[in-house]
């Protein structure tokens, strides 16, 4: 029997079209899709960049109304126009957090309204502090930036000592209260009398009014109200009352007295803002311009006449 022969395969060699043929139409298909992408709409756009301004910067400021059908945008477009249309926006900046109080620069006041403010809280005084007004152990006096509170020393202290007394306590406690819900800055002054003191606590009358001062305000502090509304002055026997010549003169100027301020002003006064700064030195004066220089003529001698005989 014979053999069949096997046809030999043609070998194919343009097999290589076909996945070419492919890789051109993915080709085709990426550019596309690329140019599609790059063509942008600028009224969509605009739409777009202002909706999200708005919901995290407010409402957004363009120079141009939103024309949502305007012409897209593309490589094929002038460049001149692109730019010439692209919005302006003005965001709305973030307001940053507010330093403290007290760091800022208090605002003027009204001197009517800052009188009728301390007016009001003269009467809160004298209303709790009625009793103690009845029997000369509080005064309070009236003036027209501020108010004195002025409390003898003999029911704060013992002679000699800082140290607070049950009954002043008591009594420093009611005046925190009636102070507490005014906002007026307080200086408290600790005066004495003339008589020299000179102990390992207090070797002057210096100490011993700062640190009868100092104790009120730590009363004051442990009450609720705001250390920043508080200064403590010592002013020793510097600023007497009374003359210290008689009992009843040095027992006038032991005392402790409450200076409440009108209006936003702070316990230190008007410098308080301009403190730790240097002044601002003057520009200085142009120098002067120079004489113009004077030219003097010089004259001939004057001729003498004879007179003859």
């Amino acid at each position: 029997m014979a053999r069949r022969h096997k046809h030999e395969e043609h070998a194919n060699h343009e097999a290589w079209a076909i996945p070419y043929g492919d890789l051109i139409t993915l080709l085709l298909a990426f550019f596309v899709v690329m140019y599609a992408m790059s063509s942008v709409n600028e009224g969509k756009y605009r739409v777009l960049s202002d909706s999200l301004v708005a919901a995290f910067n407010g409402a957004p400021k363009t120079l141009e109304p939103i024309q949502v059908g305007e012409k897209q945008l593309g490589p094929g477009a002038d460049a001149a126009i692109n730019l010439a249309r692209q919005p302006m926006i003005e965001t709305q900046p973030r307001r940053s957090i507010a330093p403290i109080a007290m760091a800022q620069m208090p605002m003027p006041t009204d001197p009517a309204t800052q009188r009728d403010e301390l007016a009001g809280v003269a009467n809160e005084v004298e209303q709790s502090m009625s009793d103690l007004i009845d029997r000369e152990l509080v005064t309070v006096r009236r003036h027209g930036k501020w108010v004195e509170v002025e409390i003898k020393t003999d029911i704060l202290f013992p002679s000699g000592v800082a140290t607070l007394s049950p009954a002043a306590e008591q009594v420093l406690q009611q005046l925190a209260e009636t102070l507490k819900p005014f906002p007026n800055a307080i200086r408290v002054e600790g005066h004495t009398d003339n008589r020299p003191i000179s102990t390992s606590a207090f070797p002057s009358n210096w100490e011993l009014s700062a640190a009868r001062a100092a104790s009120v305000v730590h009363l004051f502090t442990r009450a609720g109200m705001d250390p920043a509304r508080l200064a403590v002055i010592g002013l020793g026997e510097n600023r007497p009352a009374q003359s210290n010549a008689t009992p009843e003169g040095r027992n006038a100027n032991r005392r402790v007295l409450l200076v409440i301020l009108g209006g936003s002003n702070l316990p230190e006064g008007d410098y308080a803002g301009e403190r730790g700064q240097e002044e601002e030195e003057a520009p200085p004066l142009p120098e002067a311009l120079p004489k113009p220089a004077t030219v003097e003529a010089s004259l001939p001698p004057a001729s003498t006449s004879r007179t003859l005989p």
